[in-house]
């Protein structure tokens, strides 16, 4: 027989046994790190799905640890306005435009330099993979209080889009109003040709193009195309190659600080054991994208390679005034120089 104080203490017992799994449950879920992640294109968009793709590999992997949750479309921050968010702690990770934080860090805008005009992907990823790249990383992380997470996402290809006026030459710019991402360099290139800058956020184009607030813009076939902007009045494209646009992929600080190393180890290799592929999905997604823009009645223009190379002679004559603009070091024209080589 069981005395009274006896049954109390196995009754407790029980209680406790039953209690220990929601005890568990609940510490696990306390543990549980969240991170907010802030895009402003379409979830069609290639940069969406590669980070889409990343944080539900990261997701599994940390067994729970990490629970991700993506913001598309600008919902929390346009790329703009998301490297301030990430310095106050706002938003816990982003893949902003190198062209979108070159207020904070002139030098991510490298890009524009004419060096780099017309180039294939293999040599811009001398400049993004190679000491370019890592000078810019070690200024990000200083200025936007962020962790690179390693080798930086490719958009691709940027050209020139317009509503109305078919574009053969540089020459054909003139007097037109241009959209800019964002960026000194960029609109340093639309005043090379003549062409008056407009720097307008991205979810804002398609309104703003079809009220025509602007003649033409700089973008990406995939970028038109996820945001469906022939809808818009886009009718032309001059294939230049102008630039070619990376993503960078970032972390806060104030994120970062919740990991230990095993957690921070993990979310560098996943990224590295993926990045490779995201990539070769962008430049699908271009090229998918430009034969959908042609379906939707958009004609495109392909400037020679003697066009580009001539066209690339005279910006490099005149880049003096591009690095003062977009306040470029000599130590990242330098760098880059030495990354393109012979091909410049």
């Amino acid at each position: 027989m069981i005395s009274r104080w006896n049954r109390r203490v196995f009754m407790g017992s029980v209680a406790g046994a039953f209690a220990t799994p929601y005890l568990m449950r609940k510490a696990r879920a306390d543990d549980t790190i969240k991170l907010r992640c802030s895009l402003d294109t379409a979830p069609s968009h290639p940069r969406n799905q590669a980070i889409v793709d990343y944080l539900a590999k990261l997701d599994e992997a940390s067994r729970g640890k990490i629970k991700s949750e993506v913001f598309h479309s600008g919902q929390l921050f346009a790329d703009l306005n998301v490297s301030k968010a990430l310095i106050q702690g706002q938003v816990d990770m982003a893949a902003p435009g190198t062209w979108t934080i070159t207020g904070l860090v002139p030098d991510a805008d490298y890009a524009q330099l004419p060096a780099l005009y017309g180039q294939p992907a293999d040599v811009v990823h001398r400049c993004t993979d190679g000491p370019p790249g890592e000078l810019v990383e070690k200024q990000i992380e200083a200025k936007v209080r962020s962790h690179i997470l390693g080798h930086w996402l490719d958009l691709g290809n940027e050209n020139w889009y317009t509503t109305k006026k078919e574009i053969r030459t540089l020459a054909d710019f003139n007097g037109l109003k241009i959209r800019s991402p964002g960026g000194a360099g960029i609109s340093w290139r639309i005043g090379f040709v003549h062409a008056i800058p407009n720097v307008t956020p991205w979810p804002n184009v398609p309104l703003a193009l079809s009220q025509g607030t602007f003649d033409g813009f700089v973008s990406s076939d995939e970028s038109c195309t996820s945001a469906k902007l022939w809808d818009a009045g886009v009718k032309y494209s001059y294939a230049d190659h102008q630039f070619f646009a990376n993503y960078i992929p970032m972390v806060s600080d104030a994120f970062w600080s919740k990991l230990g190393e095993p957690d921070r180890k993990l979310m560098r290799d996943i990224w590295a054991e993926n990045v490779e592929r995201y990539r070769a999905m962008s430049a699908k997604s271009q090229a998918d994208a430009r034969e959908t823009m042609k379906s939707h009645g958009v004609t495109f223009g392909d400037p020679s390679p003697d066009q580009i190379a001539a066209d690339r002679k005279r910006m490099v004559e005149a880049q003096a005034d591009l690095i003062r603009d977009a306040k470029l070091s000599a130590d990242i024209v330098k760098l880059v120089s030495d990354a393109v080589g012979s091909h410049s």
